[in-house]
Formats: C-alpha cells, sequence, structure tokens
C-alpha cells in the first residue's frame, strides 16, 4: 500500500489515560498532520441490554454513537492542542476493531495509533486485544502506544 505524504492518521480515542497518551506520543512521531479522532462504541452495553426487556427500547445506537462523539470531540480538542489539524469521528460496531479498520480505509489513513492497556497473559487471552485485533488486519502501519511509565 502507497501512503501519501499528506494523509491522514487515524487515531483511536475512548478519553482513557492511554488513549490521551497515545496522542502525545503520536504528535512527536508524526508532528503536523491532519488526524481523525475516532472512537467505536459497542452498539448495546451489558446495562443497555437490561433496558431493552422495558415496554420501550430507547435508541441505544444513536444513543451511544452520539456519546462516542463526544468523546471523539474530546481527543481531538486534545490532538489539536499538541499540534495536529484535527476533526473528530464515532461509529458503532462490533466488533469495534472491524470499524477502525474501515475507517482506516475509507480515509486512507497512513498509520493508525491507538493507546494499549497494557494486558499481558491470562488477561490478554481472556479479554482479547483489540490493538493485536487492529495490527492484524489494518494493513497499514500501526502504531501501539503502551502505557506511560510512572517515574519512581
Amino acid at each position: 500500500m502507497a501512503v501519501q505524504d499528506n494523509a491522514p492518521i487515524l487515531i483511536c480515542y475512548d478519553d482513557s489515560p492511554g488513549a490521551r497518551h497515545a496522542i502525545e506520543v503520536a504528535a512527536a512521531l508524526l508532528p503536523q498532520r491532519h488526524a481523525v479522532v475516532l472512537d467505536v462504541a459497542s452498539f448495546v452495553t451489558l446495562a443497555e441490554t437490561y433496558a431493552t426487556l422495558g415496554p420501550v427500547t430507547p435508541p441505544l445506537g444513536e444513543i451511544n454513537r452520539d456519546d462516542a462523539l463526544s468523546r471523539a470531540a474530546i481527543g481531538a480538542d486534545l490532538a489539536r492542542a499538541c499540534g495536529f489539524t484535527a476533526e473528530p469521528r464515532a461509529d458503532v460496531s462490533s466488533p469495534t476493531w472491524g470499524a477502525v479498520v474501515e475507517v482506516a480505509d475509507e480515509i486512507g489513513a497512513a498509520a493508525i495509533v491507538l493507546g494499549s492497556r497494557g494486558l499481558t497473559g491470562v488477561k490478554e487471552l481472556l479479554g482479547g486485544s483489540f490493538s493485536h485485533d487492529v495490527a492484524e488486519h489494518a494493513g497499514r502501519p500501526v502504531l501501539i502506544v503502551p502505557p506511560a511509565r510512572s517515574r519512581a
């Protein structure tokens, strides 16, 4: 895959400390680029599953997408503060890594940036690894930023 010099980067953002750290690292390594800051929400959370048992089911996908867009906007603000030109974007999908790969393909992303929760061993095996799934399926460079080290 040939990457254009002006191709945007795709930054995965969920408002976690790892995601905020990933933006800061990306700004140091990939400065002055256009960034699309993406948050992908699940269709329905466990708590929302119970809500669907009631007489009226709210439009959960739409609500979750709006929440994701709000988080992505926070991430885009942070990205701008770090020197990117940035725009927020949201999606609702399961698996979430699939939406990341689709958006990266759609925008012709030069790279995908995401933070890692630092899971290893059994925790990673049981919980799955979003970062590994993205890297395995992306077909483009993926910058997986590990958690910031605590300075002791």
